[in-house]
C-alpha cells in the first residue's frame, strides 16, 4: 500500500488533525500517564488554535499520513539550523503495525537530505517502551533524558532521541 504524507494547509485539515490528535492520546495515552494530563496535553499541545499557532507563528509543518482510503495518522516537524525536529508522530489504532513508520521515516530522512539537515531528533515519554523500540529500530539513539514542566502541575519525563541522516 502506497502511503502519502500531504501537508496540512487549511482550517479543515487542522481540524481534522486536532480530531484525530484527540482521538489516539486518548487511547493510548491512557497506560502511560493520567487521563487529567491527557486533557490538559491536547488542549494545550493538539488543540485547533494551538495547532494553527504552531504553523503559522512556530514554524511548524503538519502531515498525514495518508493510505488509499483514509488518513492513518498524522506528523508535525519543525526545520531548527541543520536538524529536523519530529514533534508529533502518530497513528491510529488501526493502522498501527502496517509499515507506516518505515515509510513515514524514509519521507523524513529525503525530506533532511532535500533541506540538507544532518539529523532528525524526537523527544519520547521515557516509559512508552513500545515506541522507544520503534524508535531505535529505525536508527534513533537516546541521547539525553529531559524533564519539562508544562504547568497545571504537570511534567513531560522523555528521552530525546536522535538520528543522524547519511548521505548528505
Amino acid at each position: 500500500m502506497k502511503i502519502r504524507f500531504p501537508q496540512v494547509n487549511t482550517a479543515e485539515e487542522i481540524a481534522e488533525v486536532a480530531e484525530i490528535a484527540a482521538e489516539i492520546w486518548r487511547e493510548y495515552y491512557v497506560s502511560i500517564i493520567t487521563i487529567e494530563q491527557i486533557e490538559y496535553m491536547i488542549s494545550k499541545f493538539q488543540s485547533i488554535s494551538a495547532i494553527e499557532d504552531q504553523i503559522y507563528h512556530q514554524g511548524y509543518e503538519y502531515y498525514f499520513i495518508h493510505n488509499d482510503e483514509s488518513v492513518a495518522g498524522y506528523m508535525s516537524v519543525r526545520q531548527e539550523e541543520n536538524k529536523l525536529f519530529l514533534s508529533k508522530f502518530y497513528i491510529s489504532k488501526g493502522h498501527r503495525g502496517r509499515g507506516y513508520a518505515s515509510q513515514a521515516s524514509a519521507f523524513l530522512e529525503q525530506l533532511c537530505k532535500d533541506r540538507n539537515l544532518s539529523h532528525i531528533w524526537l523527544t519520547v515519554n521515557r516509559y512508552n517502551t513500545s515506541t522507544i523500540k520503534v524508535y531505535e529500530k529505525k536508527g534513533f539513539q537516546i541521547v539525553k533524558e529531559q524533564m519539562a514542566d508544562i504547568g497545571n502541575g504537570f511534567v513531560m519525563d522523555d528521552f530525546i532521541m536522535e538520528k543522524e541522516i547519511l548521505g548528505l
